[in-house]
């Protein structure tokens, strides 16, 4: 193993170097921004005298799909400025506007359209930027980037534009006030600025200033703007009120309980810029009930879930919180700490009336910003309020309060100092303070990333310590490691890699990790070409190498090879296949659910394929299969998804995914409906079960104009478990034979699992001001469980539909207020 690593590495080294490299160093474009005492009128027609006096940006260079190439049309750009804001003035040259695609959606969204985009780095720092979309239906765009995170799209500002088309061309004016961005304090304003124009029907994507898909990073490939000075930030004080109603039905069916309820909520969020750097967000009783329903399955693992972030105020501005993978924000109104613990503490003729499952969140506050000498400083607090379970005497009717969560402090702390050569370095903490007798728990943990002057080499790493302060005055401590050597630029890539935790580490309080307790090394090769050639218009290939051992005991667990290779044809049909393969047996410390015992896997093989179809037609096929064999008699795993795409018109389109995941004779713990594990004295029990799991997800949008549309989403998700036989593990991690039945007194299976998860989502949204909107929303939901297999598909969905639903229609009206907007109006 050790020559095989010396000689994988040693040929790695030899094949980059050989290759002859471009000059990675970004040739940036200048354009000047020209001052106007008169601001242009933003309806799309950029006949206003102003425009005259800018100079215009123009010479596109293709990103997509021939890189560096001239493109098919003509784009030109121009930048005004005054004491309020910065305009841009955007004509896109075409044959004849029925060339011109667009396909209406959602603010946000990107459907089948052409689209003008304007990029700002207002600290021209290389590294952070925003940048602000406009599709030829209006339809707005926005996203923040960062060396880091890369693309945030859940970044929304108030800025204002409009579109005109005529017969041939298509023309954007943009108004973008500096209170929507910020930049530094100083009389001469130093910008990086890019812009970029895709043309759907070619699936050409251009930009002014070049970006090289070869050359490591996006925002450090942009131009620059020259000419804005003696701007100030202005007072940024915004707030967003809102009202909401909550009509809910759920079928109890219990006598003097309704099965119908109702509520009003209200609360603001307020976002203030403290001073030219840094904003203030707050939340103040916040509503997150119209959000999308998380996608519930049927874990068998012995780790959690992680779940989508789907809460707005989550979402937004949170690329500096989110370094080092140290915040995990569904912990803020997750599940109580100690939510089981009713269950455990019941008396003789108690039960368990009422259990809240997420914790309430009562207020967050986010403060983040750069300075002009790019530290970035973040500050996140969230507090959730102590929360019960209600525990009622049988007999009584007596009834008494569980404590289930305290009251709970959360904080984030950040520290981000960009550097040179696109690289940063980077100091976060995390806190998590609960009241009472309930343990706290702190992480600090430091990351770096050091890159050469021509951005193709990088090195990169970090280190965490986490803590837990106990009520009995201990202590537990733990901590993580990690190196990186990257080659990141050009067409032949490399790495290599060392992660290590402490079987003790843990910043699950506000973060999320699946598991500890681990040393691993990894290796990885990648060779892609960008331009066209033969037949195709991209490809891209890599192998990796990965290595894992347990830290503590140090004991191997895990050795795999992948390869992976894809490529876009010339007809715009995408495809790839992949193969992994584990060719020595490894070993699972973590399914046994007993610590010091492990399950040894058999090798293994796993290949797949994909597909997808050209987006621009109106009927378009995406599909992805895989299949991998155990060297174990009759164990196999053939995982089918796919789905078509239909474009009916530019308003009205749909998508239709359906998987199907079939595990014949797999392997794992006999688990039962509540998810625990199976002992019979030492012996820890294992089955040989087949799951077949199915999920069928429909989404359909029909989009009226570019601020009101309507969306749905169906989800129906249906898995099942049955056990074949049970045996013993035995202490080589192998399975022997067992006596064990897996029934009960009544012959009822204790492990087989039928499980279903259906939800609708449909949501009418109307944005009636910039930043303002109604919503209506209606969902259903039903979780349903239990040991009774259904023998189809539509038996089983007939019984669940006979399930009871919980149901709620909404009502949201939130409205969008400047300082400004209102200071103007009093003067």
């Amino acid at each position: 193993m050790r020559y095989f690593w010396t000689i994988t590495f040693m040929f790695i080294i030899h094949f980059s170097f050989a290759q002859k490299e471009k000059d990675s160093i970004v040739v940036k474009k200048i354009i000047d921004a020209v001052r106007v005492q008169e601001a242009p009128k933003i309806d799309g027609i950029l006949d206003d005298e102003v425009w005259k006096k800018a100079p215009i940006a123009t010479d596109f260079i293709q990103n997509e799909p021939n890189p560096g190439n001239k493109p098919s049309q003509k784009t030109e750009v121009r930048v005004l400025y005054d004491n309020t804001a910065l305009y841009i003035g955007a004509t896109m040259y075409d044959v004849s506007k029925d060339s011109i695609m667009r396909q209406l959606s959602q603010r946000d969204e990107e459907e089948n359209t052409d689209l003008f985009a304007v990029f700002i780095d207002t600290y021209n720092d290389g590294q952070n930027g925003y940048g602000l979309v406009v599709h030829p239906t209006g339809v707005q765009w926005d996203a923040k980037y960062s060396e880091a995170q890369g693309q945030d799209i859940s970044w929304n500002a108030v800025w204002i534009s409009e579109v005109f088309i005529d017969e041939n061309n298509w023309y954007v004016e943009m108004k973008i006030p500096y209170s929507a961005i910020r930049f530094p304090e100083k009389p001469i304003q130093e910008w990086g600025i890019n812009f970029a124009r895709k043309i759907r029907r070619l699936r050409e994507f251009s930009y002014w200033n070049s970006v090289n898909p070869e050359v490591n990073g996006f925002v450090n490939q942009w131009g620059k703007l020259a000419g804005v000075s003696d701007i100030e930030a202005p007072v940024r004080l915004l707030f967003s009120p809102y009202v909401s109603g909550y009509l809910e039905h759920y079928p109890y069916n219990v006598s003097g309980k309704s099965n119908y309820s109702q509520s009003f909520n209200g609360g603001m969020d307020v976002k203030y810029g403290i001073n030219d750097a840094f904003t203030l967000d707050m939340t103040l009783i916040p509503d997150f009930g119209q959000v999308q329903s998380d996608n519930q399955v049927l874990n068998l693992s012995p780790f959690e879930v992680q779940f989508n972030e789907n809460r707005p105020f989550f979402m937004e501005g949170t690329e500096l919180f989110n370094k080092g993978d140290l915040f995990y924000s569904r912990r803020l109104g997750g599940t109580p700490i100690d939510y089981y613990s009713p269950y455990n503490q019941l008396n003789n003729n108690e039960e368990v009336i009422e259990n809240p499952a997420e914790s309430q969140l009562l207020n967050a506050t986010k403060i983040s910003g750069r300075t002009k000498n790019g530290l970035g400083i973040g500050f996140f607090n969230g507090v959730t309020k102590s929360m019960f379970s209600t525990v009622k005497d049988t007999i009584t009717g007596q009834t008494r309060e569980v404590l289930t969560d305290p009251l709970t402090n959360y904080n984030v702390l950040v520290f981000d100092q960009t550097l040179k050569n696109n690289s940063y370095v980077s100091l976060i903490n995390t806190n998590v303070t609960r009241r009472g007798s309930f343990y706290d728990a702190n992480v600090t943990g430091g990351m770096f990333k050091l890159n050469t002057k021509t951005n193709v080499y990088a090195v990169s790493g970090g280190a965490a310590l986490s803590q837990k302060y106990y009520p009995t005055d201990s202590l537990g401590l733990g901590h993580r490691t990690v190196l990186d050597f990257k080659k990141e630029g050009g067409n032949v890539k490399f790495g290599v890699g060392y992660n290590e935790m402490s079987d003790t580490y843990d910043p699950n309080d506000l973060g999320f990790l699946y598991n500890n307790n681990e040393r691993s090394g990894y290796l990885f090769f990648a060779y892609n070409i960008y331009k066209p050639f033969w037949k195709l218009l991209q490809f891209w290939s890599d192998i990796n190498v990965y290595n894992t051992r347990l830290y503590n005991p140090n004991k191997f667990t895990d050795f795999n090879i992948s390869l992976n290779l894809g490529s876009t044809f010339k007809n715009w049909l995408s495809a790839g296949a992949f193969y992994i393969a584990e060719p020595i047996e490894t070993y699972d410390f973590y399914e046994p659910r007993v610590w010091g015992r492990f399950y040894t896997l058999a090798t293994n093989h796993n290949i797949g394929g994909w597909f997808s179809s050209d987006y621009r037609k109106k009927f378009a096929l995406d599909m992805n299969m895989n299949f991998r064999k155990f060297d174990t008699k009759g164990r196999y795993r053939l995982n089918i998804t796919g789905g078509p795409r239909l474009r009916f018109n530019d308003h009205f389109s749909m998508v239709y995914t359906i998987g199907r995941y079939q595990f014949v004779n797999d392997e794992g713990a006999a688990l039962d409906l509540n998810g625990s594990g199976t002992l019979i004295g030492n012996d820890i029990i294992f089955g040989k079960r087949n799951q077949t799991t199915y999920e069928n997800v429909w989404s359909a949008s029909y989009i009226f104009t570019n601020r009101m549309g309507l969306t749905l989403r169906a989800r129906h998700y249906w898995s099942t478990v049955n056990y074949n036989s049970f045996h013993v593990l035995d202490e080589n991690g192998y399975l022997t034979s067992s006596n064990y039945d897996g029934l009960d007194a009544n012959g009822e299976s204790l492990h087989n699992t039928n499980f279903n998860a259906f939800n609708v989502d449909m949501v009418y949204r109307w944005v009636f001001a910039p930043g303002s909107e109604i919503s209506l929303v209606y969902k259903t939901s039903l979780l349903a469980f239990n040991n009774n297999v259904a023998a189809s598909y539509s038996d089983n969905f007939k019984k669940t539909m006979e399930e009871p639903q919980a149901q709620s229609l909404s009502l949201k009206i939130l409205y969008y207020i400047d300082y400004l907007s209102l200071k103007r109006k009093k003067d």
